[in-house]
């Protein structure tokens, strides 16, 4: 009997774990190519979409070149990352109430979808004021839809992928990811030059809008396993109908779980690598730099690094999450603090050949550690607990993120009225604690 093309595309792609299958339910065992083969799709389809409606580079332009206020600009990140978060463990005992957890995946999949193309509408028909205010409005709303995505993407992937091939998963899909994001970058460049206008913009939106609805599709396709999930974890003998309030149940296992709190305030002091980039575009930006880092310039660079980091990033995650954890913080606190001794040398031009390919480099570097960092911080959640515990862990962990995300933020953006280069200086100085910090975590991987 022939092999199936998913069992041959998987073991071409995955180093599989025979071991950790095997101690798998048959069910499962059985689905693990099928199941892995479309999650990277479907993962890899939401990562090139997601490029397609960045709130640090595609949106920023956008509004610029509707003519909505500059105010509006730094509500973008906040309200993309604090409303994809924040929600979670208030979302969580409704998410526990579902049998089979892809379907709030692709709930989460549609909505994101249908608010890329209000964006779209929005730049191709809109301009000035409302139209940014129309713009954060639905990205509050594509936010939302991230936050379902997000609680249920781990979840099925922990009831689906055996340890030590959760991080490959992952790495692949951005990986994937990172060579859509490169022919979206040359695209921008060839099509809009330097200054890309809103028409080529509200295409560009559109058919992040599309990857979404394909997404959601090949997520309805994965097959979960049998039995309810909350039966599946440490915490079987209590069923999700008899667990108290959403806040007093995130509280208590923040409270009871002293790994769970450890890995929040390593995640914490990883944001070195995702806050520190668009302060670099600021220094950019300041010194009135050309070609190099015009909006095509940064959604390539933002792509070559998850080509090159995904893949490679997913196969150290499952050697040791927290040895990549680590080491990210280190490297990303080293590149800001490089970027910003070099800035402050005397003639040091940002609009220059040289002083270009610095920031633009800089940046380069910082999104390739980025992609190590989030990779590992994805593999250790799934792989610290089981079940429904997963399930929670994951929702408080990112909600109790998404309030030190509005704070480190709030900080880095007061220090920033001094300049660019102090606000790089507190992210480079919490990514140096990082590397202590999550060298202290305990492994989670494989045996």
């Amino acid at each position: 009997m022939r092999e199936p093309i998913s069992e041959r595309v998987y073991r071409r792609v995955v180093r599989r774990d025979e071991a950790a299958e095997r101690a798998l339910p048959g069910d499962v065992r059985e689905r693990v190519p099928a199941n892995g083969v479309r999650q990277v799709a479907a993962q890899a389809l939401q990562s090139a979409g997601d490029h397609s409606v960045n709130a640090s580079t595609v949106l920023p332009w956008l509004l610029h070149a509707l003519g909505a206020p500059g105010a509006l600009v730094g509500l973008l990140v906040p309200v993309r990352e604090s409303l994809s978060m924040l929600p979670q463990a208030m979302l969580t005992p409704l998410v526990l109430r579902v049998r089979h957890r892809k379907a709030i995946f692709v709930a989460g999949a549609l909505v994101q979808a249908g608010a890329a193309g209000a964006i779209a509408l929005v730049a191709a028909l809109g301009a000035g004021l409302a139209a940014g205010i129309a713009i954060v409005a639905a990205l509050a709303v594509f936010a939302l839809g991230r936050c379902l995505c997000s609680i249920a993407s781990k979840d099925v992937q922990g009831r689906t992928i055996p340890k030590g091939e959760r991080g490959q998963i992952t790495g692949l899909a951005t990986t994937a990811g990172g060579l859509a994001a490169i022919t979206l970058g040359v695209a921008i460049r060839v099509l809009g030059g330097e200054d890309a206008s809103a028409g080529l913009l509200a295409w560009v939106i559109a058919g992040g809008a599309a990857l979404w609805v394909l997404a959601a599709l090949l997520h309805s396709r994965i097959r979960e396993p049998d039995g309810d999930p909350w039966e599946e974890g440490a915490d079987a003998s209590t069923p999700p109908a008899e667990r108290s309030g959403w806040a007093r149940d995130a509280w208590a296992l923040l409270r009871e779980d002293a790994q769970l709190r450890r890995f929040v305030g390593v995640r914490s002091l990883l944001l070195v690598s995702a806050l520190s980039p668009p302060f670099l575009v600021s220094l950019a930006a300041a010194s009135g730099s050309g070609s190099l880092v015009g909006l095509g310039g940064f959604v390539l660079s933002a792509g070559l690094a998850a080509l090159l980091g995904g893949r490679v990033a997913g196969r150290l995650a499952d050697r040791s999450s927290r040895t990549l954890m680590s080491a990210g913080a280190g490297v990303a606190a080293a590149i800001v603090a490089l970027v910003v001794a070099i800035a402050a040398l005397p003639g040091f031009d940002g609009a220059s050949l040289w002083g270009s390919a610095v920031l633009v480099a800089a940046y380069f570097l910082l999104a390739l550690t980025h992609t190590g960092v989030r990779v590992a911080r994805k593999t250790y959640v799934v792989d610290m607990a089981d079940g429904d515990r997963r399930t929670r862990s994951v929702a408080v962990a990112n909600s109790a993120m998404g309030v030190v995300l509005l704070v480190v933020g709030a900080a880095s953006a007061a220090l920033a009225t001094l300049g660019p280069a102090w606000a790089l200086l507190l992210l480079a100085a919490l990514g140096a604690i990082g590397v202590v910090a999550a060298r202290r975590l305990p492994e989670v991987g494989r045996d």
